[in-house]
């Protein structure tokens, strides 16, 4: 499928919208209103350091909404404004912020139902309205919704459709796009849906494998089978259609998921230029590799912001978003990594009482931690990720003054 004449053929639809409907103003009244927060205000005014008694929260510099989410948000209350009768669906989250997405279902936003790890458009006619997320969505479901003849409204963050650009310059040169992100992650899914030829790496460890791959696939043809067969397992789901690494590894080009983090991406992108030097040869190398710039600007300043907050004294993180969210939880690995004990939470509602706090650890489910605030004097860093709103924020600010001020009371 050429993607690019696609895409190209979709923008001059009267049937899809990628900019909103004029009533800018009237949705940024009622945001403000649900999402911001006068005590967020009120700690950027105090260089973000906020202190009751025996509580001092830290802030990150950059934390929250970001502008391609605030984009995706705005856009979406426009349409219910500006389509007050029709059925409206979405195709996926819109953010991966649980009270966002429950704003829109009582704004009658039809969610998309996954049945067996399928999304079943059955249920949408012609003539409805359908949004696509921040995230973006594959070409393929673009194409049926557009055969449907449905009104697309398309939220895509401008920095996910950067990337997609890159794939396309891969493509025209017949490079493998070797994409740093999570396979079943529905950014990954829309960006590999434009590419002819992937590879999904989840992490510099798998970037290594394939990299040792490129350098060295066998001694004889034994060994050649053998270690193709290995590779092939190893990312199973994570590949394009008949991927053949001992083919499709010999031009390679570099994109990635937004939401990663960012140092892990540069590394991943200066491995493959030395593996294809090694390879090949630095006259050669412009014909074996290709790398662009794809890093969003808010998730490296939200992960920038992170690590200056982890060298300050603290006692413990917070981390809110989504638990689906990819970027809330590289903010959660940066505090692991520099030791701090960290608490993943999706709202202020898993701060319990009785100084009790229900989070998700890294890679595992949901769990309680009882005295999870110690005694005395404390200091607690606290950020978000850039799905979360600011009022969620201060939600959980003061249930851990509340919690604290109840330890001191008894």
């Amino acid at each position: 499928m050429d993607t690019k004449a696609f895409k190209r053929s979709l923008n001059q639809s009267e049937n899809y919208h990628r900019k909103g409907f004029g009533h800018q103003a009237d949705v940024e009244v009622v945001l403000k209103s649900e999402y911001e927060s006068d005590l967020i205000k009120e700690m950027r005014e105090r260089n973000y350091t906020l202190t009751r008694g025996d509580v001092t929260i830290r802030l990150a510099q950059s934390f929250g909404f970001c502008w391609g989410v605030e984009r995706a948000v705005a856009i979406a209350y426009e349409t219910r404004q500006h389509f007050p009768t029709e059925r409206i669906w979405i195709t996926n989250e819109i953010i991966h912020n649980p009270s966002v997405n429950q704003r829109l279902r009582e704004m009658n936003v039809n969610f998309i139902q996954v049945e067996n790890g399928i999304k079943n458009f059955d249920p949408i006619d012609r003539g409805d309205v359908v949004i696509l997320p921040a995230f973006g969505a594959s070409v393929q479901e673009m194409q049926l919704l557009n055969d449907k003849g449905c009104t697309i409204v398309d939220t895509t963050c401008p920095w996910v459709s950067k990337v997609w650009n890159t794939i396309e310059k891969h493509k025209k040169k017949d490079y493998t796009s070797i994409i740093h992100g999570q396979y079943k992650h529905e950014e990954t899914v829309a960006t590999s849906s434009f590419a002819d030829k992937y590879l999904v790496v989840l992490n510099i460890a798998e970037a290594n494998y394939v990299a040792d791959y490129i350098l060295n696939n066998g001694e004889n043809p034994t060994e050649k089978l053998q270690l193709r067969a290995e590779f092939l397992a190893k990312f199973n789901n994570a590949y394009s259609e008949g991927f053949d690494p001992n083919l499709d590894l010999v031009k390679v080009g570099i994109a990635n998921q937004t939401t990663m983090l960012k140092t892990e991406t540069e590394a991943i992108g200066k491995l493959f230029e030395r593996t294809m030097m090694k390879k090949y040869s630095t006259a050669e190398l412009n014909d074996h590799f290709q790398s662009f710039n794809t890093i969003c600007d808010a998730t490296q300043e939200r992960q920038d912001a992170m690590f200056e907050l982890v060298d300050e004294p603290l006692d413990l993180m917070v981390v809110i978003g989504g638990y689906n969210s990819s970027n809330t939880t590289h903010l959660q690995e940066i505090s692991i990594e520099h030791q701090i004990p960290s608490y993943h939470i999706d709202s202020d509602i898993r701060i319990l009482a009785g100084n009790q706090i229900e989070h998700k650890p890294l890679s595992k489910q949901l769990e309680i931690t009882k005295n999870w605030l110690p005694a005395g004097k404390i200091v607690v860093g606290v950020t978000s990720g850039a799905s979360t709103p600011d009022r969620v924020v201060e939600a959980a600010i003061e249930r851990i003054f509340a919690t604290k001020y109840a330890q001191n009371d008894r």
